[in-house]
């Protein structure tokens, strides 16, 4: 027994310090071995035991040598983020974006094509994967390259990643859509709400990413919440933390209603309203004045850092935050900074390759 145990041992320490010269070698780009070691905490013999594990899965490689240096220079070591990929789709009522990136999250290959609102649940599936299929095949990756998909749509999504409750596309409610997106390309599959990813997505690369306490607020034809403390997503015990837009107390007026009564569209709006139309501008402030209302019935709850605002509505940019600051303040006790999205109608995609990504360093990469 005394021998299993350090065996046992012997074998979660060899994996930590793979772990720490992984992630050293992620973090700092090409670097040689002393240099590896000096970063992940270990002694040169043992990250060389360390590299060499990594480099027989496939995940570390030799670099080039640097160019117009005298003598032999040193070997250096890669993290081969081309090892392997993840899928990150945004599949709304009116269209789908799919990305497809490296371990490393750069996006290589993106799709994007335009959907009907009414288009039937299995047309929207199949248009769904074609534009992903794209992708992988764009970037020429042989069968399992792809190690992780996630998708992100409207409604609410439980943790399995089934829709629960969906009113924007016809015959989403019920449907399996993580299991749907993994039987795709043979790999683990994910499913979330939009504005949950969206907000992944900002905390990882965007506004929020030197936050940890963050309220996103997704706006326009398709509206809701997403919800991150301590840094990490919030979605409740079924998934719907964050749809405030069955609480009447919120005084919640949906955007499409106060559009039509304008006559015009958002765009329409908002142009106006950089020219000065009074009544444009009015328009604006009611539309502002909705989306505080419900974005602070949970700062009043979280007490967040920074509110970010996204979706089709955040085109508009200071005119409407500027409004939205104005109105957080009167109805909150300590109002958050207000900040627009940095990437707007790709946060979503994005955020779902964020999820994707969390999966693959968990249960692939080790981290």
């Amino acid at each position: 027994m005394r021998t299993l145990g350090v065996t046992n041992d012997t074998a979660l320490l060899r994996r930590l310090n793979t772990r720490a010269t992984l992630h050293a070698l992620r973090q700092g780009g090409p670097q040689t071995l002393t240099q590896l070691a000096r970063a992940a905490g270990l002694s040169r013999q043992t990250a060389e035991v360390a590299l060499s594990d990594l480099t027989e899965r496939g995940l570390a490689e030799e670099a080039a040598p640097t160019e117009g240096r005298a003598g032999r220079p040193a070997r250096r070591f890669r993290f081969r983020s081309e090892a392997g990929h993840v899928v990150g789709l945004d599949v709304g009522p009116r269209r789908i974006l799919a990305m497809l990136a490296d371990l490393n999250g750069d996006v290589i290959e993106e799709r994007r094509l335009d959907a009907d609102e009414h288009m039937p649940a299995a047309e929207r599936l199949a248009l769904a994967e074609r534009a992903a299929t794209a992708c992988v095949e764009a970037a020429r990756l042989a069968r399992g390259g792809v190690w992780a998909a996630t998708v992100g749509t409207s409604g609410v999504v439980d943790r399995s990643g089934r829709v629960s409750v969906s009113h924007l596309i016809p015959g989403w409610t019920g449907l399996d859509l993580a299991g749907q997106v993994g039987r795709w390309f043979g790999c683990p599959g994910f499913a979330a709400n939009d504005a949950n990813l969206a907000a992944v997505a900002e905390h990882w690369r965007g506004s929020a990413r030197h936050v940890e306490d963050l309220v996103y607020v997704l706006s326009g034809y398709r509206a809701g919440h997403g919800l991150l403390l301590d840094g990490r997503l919030r979605t409740g015990r079924t998934g719907s933390a964050g749809e405030l837009g069955r609480l009447p107390l919120t005084g919640w007026e949906d955007s499409s209603v106060v559009l039509a009564k304008a006559g015009r569209d958002a765009e329409e709006i908002f142009r106006a309203a950089r020219a000065g139309d009074e009544q444009a501008l009015a328009v604006v402030d009611r539309l502002a004045h909705g989306l505080a209302r419900g974005a602070s019935a949970l700062v009043l709850v979280v007490d967040p850092e920074l509110v970010v605002v996204g979706g089709g509505f955040s085109r508009a940019g200071e005119l409407l935050l500027g409004r939205m600051r104005a109105h957080l303040a009167q109805m909150c006790l300590n109002p958050p900074e207000v900040a627009l999205s940095t990437f707007g109608e790709e946060s979503i995609a994005l955020g779902a390759v964020r999820m994707a990504l969390d999966h693959v360093e968990r249960e692939r990469l080790g981290l």
